[in-house]
């Protein structure tokens, strides 16, 4: 008798109920995987390295253009040895610097964070955040910076002046850089004796060159010189804290704020602290501020109509001011309203900042993406600013655009926000001041080239945008 070998009905119930139920769990495994958030689509570039070299390289503008037309206005990359995700949209940036400000914190590389000092208002949120910054919003005020205006007057006519007096062709750059610095000592300081200047000047300019230097702390290195100036700043601030503590000169200027500061508790400021803060407002006002000055200069050279008007505009105000015999008021520096307009287009066209650092504190999930927990994340300012659905003809320098108010979120030479600059003011205020002497009082032209584009990190033109400048003819009759 043969036995029959075919399995028995138990078995193909067994089989059928095990696919079923596999069956199941599949599908249910696929919708949820479905649902699950998915990174930004984008290239991580190389192991370690990511796409560091590429930004390097590149035009940083290409750079993240390029990026923007395959991917669109939300996509990852590797940069800087951090995973990071890049949002080219107004959008995506007020959702991270506005909206979900709690999620994303304030972030920069260790270096730089060392070099600067952990204390600085922009490396924190919460409590001590919000404290500081009211602070240095409050002492930055446009109540609070209408008594600097002889003070940055008398810098910006010695400045002219000097430029005027060298045979030479100057590095437009650097010397706005000496004049912004000077204007912010004023602002923190206000009165200060200059061997006291010299000290902070030598110093800051050893650490301002090694800020962007590769971070070998080496002797000998830029780095390491750095961080022996560094320490030497703290040194010099405080000598100057203790003097005005020992004296009790708790002056009406930025660091009066701080050295009166209390919070709920009565808890002061440490002077490590306030150093912090002073050197952090110091990094963050001399660089931008003399960057949008020198591409001021290369725009108005550029467009010799638009110089024209700017300069019927501020000579009405210079022949009221019996030819600069009297100073501006702050009135007059509010009724320049061709000039507001060529320093806002500036800010638009240079886009100096071009994006900002955060790094998210959860994982959050922005259009279906997701930005997991401790990656970067960066709001393109500059891809923002050169979109033409935001503005027409963004590769065209057009100040006039601005009679009408730009949509929200699509103008941020200044950040937004809870961590946007605090200083804005007064870097709009000089720089009001010193277009209003330069017009009046000096002609220049800019020799050599002119189309080329540096970074350091800061755009600026090449060069520096070398320029030869001489005194307006009659105007030192006068």
């Amino acid at each position: 008798m043969q036995m029959d070998k075919s399995p028995p009905t138990i078995i193909y119930i067994l089989l059928f109920l095990a696919t079923l139920l596999y069956y199941i769990f599949s599908k249910k495994h696929t919708k949820k995987h479905k649902l699950t958030p998915k990174l930004p689509p984008g290239s991580m570039g190389w192991p370690y390295v990511g796409e560091t070299l590429q930004l390097y390289y590149k035009d940083p503008n290409i750079f993240f253009s390029d990026k923007q037309k395959r991917y669109g206005e939300i996509f990852k990359t590797h940069i800087l040895g951090c995973p990071c995700v890049m949002l080219g949209g107004p959008e995506a940036a007020r959702f991270v610097l506005v909206t979900n400000v709690d999620l994303f914190k304030p972030t920069y590389p260790k270096s730089k964070e060392k070099m600067i000092g952990p204390s600085a208002l922009f490396f924190h949120q919460g409590q001590y955040h919000s404290q500081i910054r009211r602070l240095v919003v409050n002492s930055l005020s446009p109540q609070s910076i209408k008594r600097f205006i002889p003070g940055i007057q008398a810098l910006a006519i010695s400045a002219i002046d000097s430029w005027a007096s060298c045979p030479h062709p100057i590095n437009t750059f650097q010397q706005m850089k000496k004049f912004s610095f000077e204007v912010g000592i004023l602002a923190i300081f206000g009165e200060l004796e200059r061997e006291k200047k010299e000290e902070l000047k030598k110093n800051y300019c050893i650490v301002d060159k090694g800020y962007n230097s590769f971070p070998t702390n080496l002797p000998g290195t830029a780095y390491h010189k750095a961080l022996m100036a560094r320490r030497r700043l703290s040194q010099i601030l405080e000598e100057i804290m203790s003097e005005r503590k020992e004296k009790k000169l708790l002056d009406n200027d930025l660091l009066g704020h701080l050295l009166n500061f209390k919070n709920e508790e009565g808890q002061t400021l440490s002077d490590d602290q306030i150093a912090d803060n002073i050197i952090g407002i110091l990094f963050a006002a001399q660089d931008t501020t003399a960057s949008a000055l020198t591409w001021i200069v290369k725009y108005l050279t550029d467009h010799p109509k638009l110089l024209q008007a700017v300069k019927s505009e501020q000579k009405e105000i210079y022949l009221a001011n019996e030819k600069g015999n009297k100073g501006l008021t702050w009135t007059q520096t509010r009724s320049m309203p061709l000039t507001y307009k060529v320093i806002l287009e500036s800010l638009r066209m240079a886009s100096i900042v071009s994006f900002t650092f955060r790094e998210a504190m959860v994982d959050v999930v922005y259009n279906g993406y997701l930005i997991p927990k401790g990656w970067k994340v960066m709001p393109l300012f500059r891809n923002i600013h050169h979109n033409p659905e935001f503005f027409d003809e963004p590769q065209n320098f057009d100040p006039y655009r601005f009679e009408v108010a730009p949509k929200p979120n699509t103008f941020l030479p200044f950040g937004t926000g809870a961590h946007s600059c605090p200083g804005n003011e007064l870097a709009k205020l000089e720089i009001l001041i010193l277009i209003h002497h330069l017009v009046n009082e000096l002609r220049w032209e800019v020799v050599g080239p002119q189309d080329m584009v540096e970074y350091s990190p800061f755009p600026v033109p090449q060069n520096g945008l070398q320029a030869r400048f001489w005194w307006e003819p009659n105007t030192q009759e006068n």
